[in-house]
């Protein structure tokens, strides 16, 4: 995937994130969603969280890249990765009971806009930095990922959870 496409895949995203909240009613936002423990309000919180690490992982992953000593903290990563999925279910689950859906509106359109700032920016000598990743932690982590990749990575979750969602689409 290209960097146009991945700045087309974002701007999609924003928008799309701010029509699904915006017409999603409050008995919309406590219906449980599909395939997972949490309603629609919480998913909603867990989608803009996986844009949120991403923009967190660049630094790491420009750093790591540029060493190319990354395997080892990926298996310490996979290792951890229990307590892992307790603080990933348990933030979300309070993130999307304490974040007012229009704040989770702005969240998401600040961090995808800091994403696409910093995106243009990359150089293809930066896009094509690579990072051994933890696999155990999420279906869409591959063993070993470059910069353009995690970029994507957001989207490619954001679109798994769009579509458990039980809003009314």
């Amino acid at each position: 995937m290209n960097r146009g496409a991945i700045e087309a895949e974002m701007s999609r995203v924003e928008a799309d994130f701010a029509e699904l909240v915006g017409r999603a009613s409050r008995s919309d936002l406590r219906r449980p969603s599909r395939g997972t423990q949490w309603t629609n309000r919480q998913l909603l919180y867990h989608m803009v969280f996986g844009y949120l690490i991403v923009r967190t992982l660049m630094p790491l992953v420009h750093v790591l890249g540029r060493w190319g000593s990354s395997r080892r903290f990926a298996a310490l990563l996979n290792a951890a990765r229990r307590p892992f999925h307790v603080i990933n279910y348990v933030g979300s689950w309070a993130g999307g009971q304490l974040v007012p859906p229009a704040t989770m509106v702005m969240l998401m359109r600040r961090t995808l806009r800091a994403l696409q700032r910093r995106l243009s920016r990359e150089t293809e000598q930066s896009l094509a930095l690579t990072m051994h990743f933890p696999t155990a932690w999420d279906p869409y982590f591959r063993q070993q990922m470059t910069v353009q990749d995690v970029y994507h990575y957001g989207t490619e979750h954001y679109d798994h959870h769009w579509r458990q969602l039980t809003l009314d689409q």
